[in-house]
């Protein structure tokens, strides 16, 4: 296994990256903003430069804000435009591979079926658009490097979609949800298992450096993600709330989010012989943690 130096510490991949390498003893190395000012691209390049010999660099840090960043437009593109360009200039200098998370949200979600990594861009918000820079001045700065795009990214970690459905759905008996959007939802520990097994397989002369599109298997609104996380819980609260399925235009919002945002990955999939499961499935098991977890 590859020791791994990681931009990232307390977000929902990272955290799921530091599980699954204390279980399997790998050499890993965790940034928090603390230990490195992601607005300070010296700060970031001299990371790398201090890094052993054969790291793998993952940055699984970013501003995920998506309502505040339209009205925070230069910290946003310093964290995700420019802070993943410096490191992947570093680690071109280092001849490290470079690891790197993107987002559906460079689509303008109009697309009817799943996208695919060569479909055109075109971001409709501020994140989006930091974003899709961040792509550009990673694949701009680094030969060896392999880009994922997610989405609706949940896990036992953090704020989520699937945390604050069941911290609502306690102790109501209706809420409503947004039916006409549309993703795949996708278990943090799924992306933080590709990371890895893509940190593991590429060698120095590997053809499969580039663009992938990575996401739990299957579509859903979030509407129907709702009503499958109240499903799974039904048994435990002894009741099952109702979910009123409601129009994007009954919740507005600073950003605009694609009304389609869901994701073909196949092309991982060959590359890497590793496949998310199911979505539903997904849903369970974080269910099933945070049961556990009281």
């Amino acid at each position: 296994m590859k020791p791994v130096l990681m931009f990232g510490a307390t977000g929902q991949v990272a955290r799921c990256v530091i599980d699954q390498a204390a279980a399997t003893a790998r050499p890993l190395t965790a940034l928090s903003r603390q230990d490195v000012d992601l607005l300070d691209t010296d700060a970031i390049r001299a990371a790398i430069m201090a890094a052993p010999e054969g790291s793998v660099v993952l940055n699984a840090a970013a501003y995920t804000a998506v309502d505040q960043a339209e009205s925070d437009v230069a910290a946003c593109r310093a964290v995700n435009a420019a802070a993943p360009a410096a490191m992947a200039e570093a680690c071109q200098a280092r001849g490290f591979v470079f690891l790197h998370i993107s987002t559906d949200y460079v689509f303008d979600g109009t697309k009817p079926s799943a996208y695919l990594e060569d479909d055109p861009t075109s971001p409709q918000g501020v994140y989006g658009e930091t974003k899709l820079e961040g792509e550009a001045g990673v694949l701009g700065a680094h030969d060896r490097v392999v880009i994922l795009r997610t989405a609706w990214v949940y896990s036992r970690y953090g704020k989520n979609f699937l945390k604050t459905m069941l911290r609502l759905g306690s102790d109501r008996d209706t809420l409503g949800v947004v039916d006409d959007q549309r993703g795949c939802p996708t278990q943090a520990a799924d992306i933080a298992a590709a990371l890895l097994i893509a940190a593991d397989d590429l060698s120095a002369s590997d053809d499969r450096y580039g663009l992938y599109n990575f996401a739990g298997q299957g579509g859903a609104s979030w509407a129907d993600f709702a009503e499958h996380i109240f499903q799974t819980q039904s048994s435990r609260w002894g009741r099952r709330p109702a979910v009123n399925r409601v129009t994007t235009a009954d919740y507005p919002t600073p950003a605009k989010r694609p009304a389609n945002s869901m994701l073909n990955s196949d092309r991982f999939s060959a590359a890497f012989g590793y496949t998310a499961p199911v979505w539903t499935e997904s849903v369970e098991h974080v269910v099933q943690q945070l049961a556990d977890e009281g």
